[in-house]
């Protein structure tokens, strides 16, 4: 009789239902890894839309396009009107561009956290793994003696 596991990926293993208690064992570790991994993966995506994954957000964009109107109207007023004075009309773009400036660097540290999130928890699985991997040698050397 034979039996098939069905994984969350799409693949259909076949499973010997009279099988030995070790591969049983593999399998349930291998299952619930890959129930982990897709979890993993799905939080990730999560962050990665929270913190624009893409190169730039909706919202970004509609904040640059505010800036670009704001210091072209500024500049247009000034050329082709006196309705403000020049030195205030500096000064706002100054200002404009500024705030801009800081809202870049914002943008930054949030693409630099991530990524440090990131490399942190490569670095811990690479960690894990290595733990994992001494046990296992560990496990075949005394199985050897």
């Amino acid at each position: 009789m034979v039996k098939t596991v069905g994984l969350s990926i799409g693949y259909n293993a076949p499973m010997n239902t009279v099988g030995n208690t070790h591969t049983d064992e593999s399998r349930e570790e291998l299952l619930s890894a890959i129930r982990e991994f897709e979890h993993e993966r799905e939080q990730l995506k999560e962050v990665l839309g929270k913190i624009g994954g893409r190169s730039f957000s909706r919202r970004d964009n509609w904040i640059n396009i505010g800036f670009f109107v704001l210091i072209l109207v500024l500049f247009l007023l000034e050329m082709t009107t006196e309705y403000l004075p020049r030195l205030i009309s500096l000064q706002l773009g100054v200002l404009l561009v500024s705030v801009k400036i800081v809202f870049m660097i914002h943008s930054q540290q949030k693409v630099h956290h991530f990524q440090f999130w990131i490399l942190n928890s490569i670095e811990y699985r690479m960690n894990d793994i290595s733990k994992r991997m001494r046990r296992i040698e560990r496990s075949q050397f005394s199985k050897t003696k």
